[in-house]
């Protein structure tokens, strides 16, 4: 038989979409075409796989080899076809059996020395394989040594790791009875917290309060002071104070840091924090390329993106993020094809409220005229900032107060609090409250008389949107539910205003 099928799995945004990879052996001179759409990494598989075969002691028959990777129409990148590519060569050619590769699918890239080397996207590959089997039999999926961890955990995927293509060639050699590569189990567990300790912030029990309501409902936050506020340190310890993840949170998460190259074991359900640097690019914010990629609103997927001197990102790059703090994803569009990501993140922001940071300090040291600052305050635009559920001064602290504050509450006594809250909130409407729309508001977020006419007050006064309006309800919902309430009252509708003082009102 001069032609072998396997079958491997391509990357198109989360999804990764199945692949056949076709080896036909004909008469003719020696040639090496591969076909399919493939990108510059997959047409030089030819040379990997040539030098890994000779390498690991086969010789490539001297015929014309054909490869190819269907559908024709879809994109294929990376070296992950290596390995398919090499196996397919020695099937067609009768150097190994080929009745026992249609139980499996392959992935993996060759170095010349036949070692097969990490590939991206190995957890999203087995995700798909094992979501989308045949009959409702999965396949077992063979990869390298360095992905299984990876792989294994999607629940009941059968995996085998090898560490060279001479491990796989001898797995089929002998036929299924004496198999050679063993199924893998994982070894991926919950490491304990490695974050900050709120115990470490002296004072600020404002932004404290207002940062465990925010972990509470997973509501947005704007932290605005003067430089050495606090505003960092305070938001580099938010994290620990978020609720521990559901698996299919963890799943989501690492399935984006895999297609992304940056997952590993020890990150299992651990809240990814990013906190990208104020020169970055939209593209980076949001993904994309020519073959779109996540970026950081999707590697922020269930956890926490932290912007430092949000002024000082470029205005075009800070709307990009409009869409995805109301939506929760992110579609990237291309003239052939588009991808979509997850990005349901946290975003904490911090900015000073001038050009030199000192506005409204103490010391009288800000020299900026109020034209200058207010220029500087519309860098970040309204309808971000009307997205933006927790608008908050950080004022700085007294010098000859700063020894005499006692030690801070521990992360883990707040993230106790937060953890009921947020458990109260899956029980009564299964989300968060910052996910809410309008009719589960009107449902699960009506306040009293008393809470209804203060709301509409300030409403009024400081000239919210319906948007702002909304949020408001939702903040107030969350302390309610920090504090056990039943109902949202008057309290709580008075706390979540003053959590919503536009910076333009400041």
């Amino acid at each position: 038989m001069s032609l072998a099928v396997l079958r491997s799995r391509a990357l198109a945004g989360m999804a990764a979409p199945a692949v056949n990879v076709e080896v036909h052996l004909a008469n003719g001179l020696p040639a090496f075409t591969i076909v399919g759409l493939p990108d510059a990494e997959v047409r030089e598989a030819k040379d990997r796989v040539r030098a890994a075969l000779q390498n690991s002691g086969f010789t490539i028959p001297p015929r014309r080899i054909t490869v190819n990777l269907a559908p024709a129409d879809l994109p294929k990148e990376s070296g992950r076809f290596d390995l398919p590519i090499a196996l397919g060569i020695l099937a067609a050619a009768q150097m190994i059996p080929s009745e026992g590769l249609a139980r499996y699918e392959f992935a993996g890239e060759l170095s010349l020395s036949g070692e097969l080397r990490p590939i991206r996207g190995a957890l999203a590959m087995t995700f798909a394989m094992h979501q989308h089997s045949d009959g409702g039999r999965s396949r077992a999926f063979i990869l390298p040594l360095a992905n299984a961890d990876e792989a294994a955990l999607v629940s009941d995927a059968a995996i085998y790791p090898a560490r060279t293509l001479l491990e796989v060639c001898a797995h089929f050699a002998h036929g299924a009875e004496n198999a050679r590569l063993a199924r893998h189990q994982g070894s991926a567990s919950i490491l304990p917290s490695d974050y900050p300790d709120f115990a470490d912030v002296k004072g600020q029990q404002t932004a404290k309060r207002a940062l465990e309501v925010a972990a509470a409902g997973t509501h947005s936050v704007l932290l605005i002071g003067p430089p050495g506020a606090g505003k960092s340190m305070l938001a580099s310890r938010f994290p620990g104070l978020l609720p521990p993840m559901s698996e299919d949170e963890a799943l989501e998460s690492a399935a984006v840091q895999s297609i992304a190259g940056t997952f590993t074991p020890e990150r299992w359900r651990r809240r990814p924090f990013r906190s990208p640097h104020h020169t970055s690019s939209g593209v980076a914010l949001v993904g994309g390329g020519n073959l779109p990629r996540p970026g950081e609103v999707s590697l922020a997927h269930h956890g926490v993106l932290f912007l430092d001197e949000l002024p000082e990102f470029d205005r075009r790059v800070l709307e990009v993020l409009r869409e995805p703090l109301e939506s929760g994803h992110i579609t990237i569009s291309r003239a052939a094809h588009q991808a979509d990501f997850p990005a349901r993140f946290q975003l904490i922001a911090a900015m000073n409220p001038c050009p030199c940071g000192w506005l409204g300090h103490a010391s009288g040291k800000c020299r900026c005229t109020p034209e200058a600052a207010q220029r500087y305050q519309d860098r970040v635009s309204g309808p971000l900032l009307d997205r933006i559920d927790i608008q908050l001064a950080v004022a700085a602290m007294p010098a000859e107060s700063i020894g005499a504050q006692a030690d801070g509450e521990a992360s883990r006594q707040v993230a106790e609090r937060v953890a009921r809250a947020h458990a109260i909130q899956l029980a009564r409407q299964g989300k968060p409250n910052q996910q809410l729309a309008p009719r589960d508001i009107d449902r699960h977020c009506r306040p009293d008389a008393t809470g209804e006419r203060l709301l509409r007050a300030a409403m009024q006064q400081l000239h919210w949107s319906a948007r702002a309006y909304h949020r408001v309800l939702k903040v107030a919902c969350t302390i309610a539910d920090l504090a056990g309430a039943e109902h949202v009252a008057a309290g709580h509708i008075a706390e979540a205003i003053q959590y919503r003082r536009a910076l333009r009102e400041q």
